[in-house]
């Protein structure tokens, strides 16, 4: 008998049709879309909201001034920043919390560094030279501009409890976020996320109203877990070892709304442990279709991207509800 080869998207979309699962998928664009434009900018967030996604995912610093800015790192990155006289920095010390944000605005942060590590792992990302590092209200802003009333920001707070001198305090840094949000009366289309979980203990206890995300990693490269330890700074008094080694059972001891881990340490059991919780999942950072089309399968309940082109393409694919595009210029 003759074999026929069955296309494993073709396979996952009849099984949600079966199921009934064909349901909304929270798609978020990684630092708007890092990997076709300079990430965390304007030009990258208009490029996600132009594409159409749910969610803007993005991180946060605050300058010396107290001013919320978009930014992954709480100092400059020598691969993605050049300073004023047009030159590659050459040093990767320099704290956003000691720049006010007109010293911050001299720095261009619109193209990668040609030839670096990073570079190669873009290598379709669209240089914008000229580009400046935003205020989280410039982000919003551009929301409004698209005409879209419906994304919704995950905000991180990058901080770490390993590095305090480079920010403000966990309590100090989600206070300020906590001000903004309220200021823009955004609260019911914000989440905040964080790995550094002592922020997000503030924000429950300060805006309850503000669903919190709590980020895990168990990799080599990045774990705020530590599993094999008996504590660990990032996660706010509470370890996977007193909670039957389950990650989504610490999460929602903790009280969050949404376990975000990332994509590699999930299996279909833990996305169903999870969500048998009431926790949503949201799994980071998702690139490559097979990929995301496997997280889908497990049934999680949003993904992360730095292709959010790719990502809807998926989403289309297995005949997922899309939400609108809203093209607009940075």
């Amino acid at each position: 008998m003759r074999r026929i080869a069955v296309h494993p998207v073709f396979l996952v979309a009849v099984l949600l049709v079966m199921t009934g699962a064909a349901q909304a998928m929270d798609l978020q664009g990684h630092r708007g879309a890092r990997g076709l434009s300079p990430e965390n900018t304007l030009p990258a967030f208009a490029q996600a909201l132009s594409i159409g996604v749910t969610t803007l995912e993005l991180d946060t610093a605050v300058t010396r001034d107290g001013v919320v800015v978009v930014s992954h790192d709480a100092t400059l990155n020598p691969d993605i920043t050049r300073g004023p006289d047009g030159q590659w920095l050459d040093r990767s010390d320099i704290a956003i919390h000691d720049l006010t944000f007109a010293q911050l605005q001299q720095y261009d942060v619109g193209r990668i560094r040609p030839r670096s590590s990073y570079a190669l792992r873009f290598p379709t990302q669209q240089a914008v030279d000229g580009t400046r590092m935003p205020q989280l209200t410039e982000v919003f802003a551009l929301a409004r501009r698209a005409g879209n009333n419906a994304v919704r920001f995950n905000i991180e707070t990058k901080i770490s409890p390993e590095q305090p001198q480079l920010t403000l305090s966990p309590a100090e840094f989600a206070r300020a976020l906590i001000a903004l949000v309220r200021a823009e009366k955004l609260e019911s289309r914000v989440t905040i996320q964080s790995f550094d979980w002592r922020t997000l203990q503030v924000v429950q206890q300060e805006a309850p109203w503000i669903a919190t995300v709590y980020l895990s990693a168990q990799q080599s490269w990045q774990d705020n877990i530590r599993r094999g330890e008996i504590s660990s700074p990032w996660t706010a008094d509470f370890h996977v070892s007193r909670h039957g080694g389950s990650v989504p059972r610490m999460v929602k001891a903790a009280g969050g709304a949404v376990w975000s881990p990332y994509f590699g340490d999930v299996t279909r059991e833990t996305v169903r442990e999870a969500q048998q919780a009431g926790l949503k999942v949201v799994v980071w950072t998702v690139n490559e279709p097979g990929d995301i089309t496997r997280m889908i399968d497990y049934g999680v309940d949003g993904i992360i991207s730095d292709y959010p082109d790719r990502l809807r393409h998926v989403a289309a694919e297995l005949g997922l509800p899309l939400p609108p595009a809203t093209p607009v210029t940075p």
